[in-house]
């Protein structure tokens, strides 16, 4: 039986966390599910699984849109995904590769 993969931690993962993990990281940080100091490095996928069931939750009384978080957990996110987006660009992203994905 082959050993489940860990994660290799948000600032380690492909364009600093540009990824489905990435975002799930980033909302639990604005939900204050996880710490921001928390990068996940080392997780399994059965604790992301519980994650972004928790996420999911934290989403649900907004519609799943930051426009409608209440203006703590707006600002909140700006900031988290702003930084992400960032540091992505620095490492060479680009929303054009979300076509290629």
């Amino acid at each position: 039986m082959a050993a489940e993969a860990v994660y290799p931690g948000i600032h380690e993962d492909s364009f600093g966390g540009m990824t489905d993990l990435g975002r799930i990281i980033r909302d639990a940080w604005v939900f204050g599910i996880l710490p921001e100091s928390e990068t996940c490095q080392g997780w399994v996928r059965s604790r992301f699984d519980e994650l972004y069931a928790r996420v999911h939750e934290a989403w649900a009384p907004y519609g799943h849109l930051a426009s409608r978080l209440p203006p703590d957990l707006r600002l909140r996110h700006e900031r988290i995904h702003a930084e992400a987006v960032r540091r992505a660009q620095e490492l060479g992203w680009s929303p054009d590769l979300l076509d290629n994905e």
